[in-house]
């Protein structure tokens, strides 16, 4: 019996391992799912309306009777507030990113992510929102990871370099992949995570006006929804562009609506409950090996020195954020006994997930 127990808890207390393993499974299928449909032919402003509709009608119910008594009243302001921050982060940030995913490949997408937390500290310092003290060593950290970071993305962006002769796949045409298209999908692809950097920094705002965080969630789902309709319908005139059969397009788009918003929002949720935000975050890197595995073998993407490198510096600069956010979290409460604020915690936390 006692044996029983002890395997019992073991397995309790492995549970937030497996959660965030699970996760980031989750986030490669996203990109890898994605990058499939959009290069099969559905056009990726329609791709992103389905999303964002599955997205909305899949967390309705858990948002109507999990949170009853924590919604607070909406006035025509803050509702007004939620439509502008859900077109500048959600909407502008998953369109734009579903374009760039057009141009380059899903190791790309999966790698670009890890920035975020680099970006988005670096728009919260610059709005005061976050503290820079490089008289301790957890200052320059977060400084200097957001540095690497940030020139890891360029890296990528900028320097392929020669192909990896061991995933060398196809060295004459590397996916028929022009030099001008991966630079403008490159560029995209960070302009989406800047602007869902900015979207984090406003959260802040926004919930301690509004705490219910799953209608919250679901109100910007539906929101990027119906301004996502609007563009789409502006630019995509073709209405058999908008059939949706029971095939591999319906798959993917349910797959990154129900699977990516819904059941990743409650396993993070969870896991940050037991182990923190930083614990969370520091699995981020684990959806680009994944997603460099699969595409390798499923597209036979030819990985470069140059992604080798910008991947490295990306990974490390991540890590030193952390870090530094983490000694700084275990200093202040240390020094006067007190957590950080809501909006610097989501900044470590929301590494990569397009919502």
């Amino acid at each position: 019996m006692k044996g029983l127990f002890c395997c019992l808890n073991a397995m309790e207390n492995h549970k937030p391992y497996i959660s965030m393993l699970l996760v980031q499974f989750v986030y490669a299928g996203m990109a890898l799912f994605s990058k499939a449909a959009i290069a099969r032919g559905m056009n990726s402003f329609v791709f992103v309306v389905y999303r964002q509709a599955f997205a909305s009608v899949s967390l309705v119910p858990f948002a109507f009777f999990l949170e009853r008594k924590e919604a607070a009243p909406l006035s025509y302001g803050l509702l007004f507030k939620i439509f502008l921050v859900s077109l500048c982060g959600v909407t502008l940030s998953l369109n734009l990113y579903y374009i760039a995913i057009n141009y380059t490949t899903a190791t790309l997408a999966a790698a670009t992510t890890n920035a975020i937390p680099a970006i988005t500290f670096a728009m919260a310092a610059l709005l005061k929102m976050e503290s820079i003290s490089i008289k301790h060593v957890h200052g320059i950290a977060k400084v200097l990871g957001s540095v690497i970071g940030v020139s890891g993305v360029l890296v990528i962006a900028f320097v392929k370099g020669p192909p990896i002769k061991f995933m060398n796949w196809h060295p004459a045409n590397d996916h028929g992949q022009i030099r001008e298209e991966w630079i403008k999908g490159s560029l995209l692809m960070i302009s989406a995570n800047t602007l869902w950097s900015l979207w984090l920094v406003l959260q802040g705002s926004i919930i301690k006006q509004y705490p219910a965080k799953l209608r919250l969630t679901t109100l910007q789902c539906m929101f990027s929804c119906i301004q996502s309709a609007f563009w789409a319908i502006a630019v995509e005139r073709n209405p058999s562009s908008w059939k949706l059969g029971w095939d591999f397009n319906l798959l993917s788009v349910a797959y990154c609506g129900i699977v990516v918003t819904g059941i990743t929002y409650w396993l993070q949720i969870w896991t940050i409950e037991k182990k923190g935000p930083v614990f969370t975050a520091m699995f981020t890197p684990l959806a680009l090996i994944i997603t460099a595995i699969f595409s390798a073998f499923l597209w036979k993407e030819t990985l470069t020195w140059g992604s080798v490198g910008g991947d490295v510096l990306l990974v490390g600069g991540l890590y030193g954020v952390l870090w530094g956010k983490k000694k700084e979290d275990g200093r202040n409460e240390t020094t006067n006994g007190q957590n950080t604020t809501e909006t610097t915690e989501k900044i470590t936390l929301e590494c990569i997930s397009y919502d």
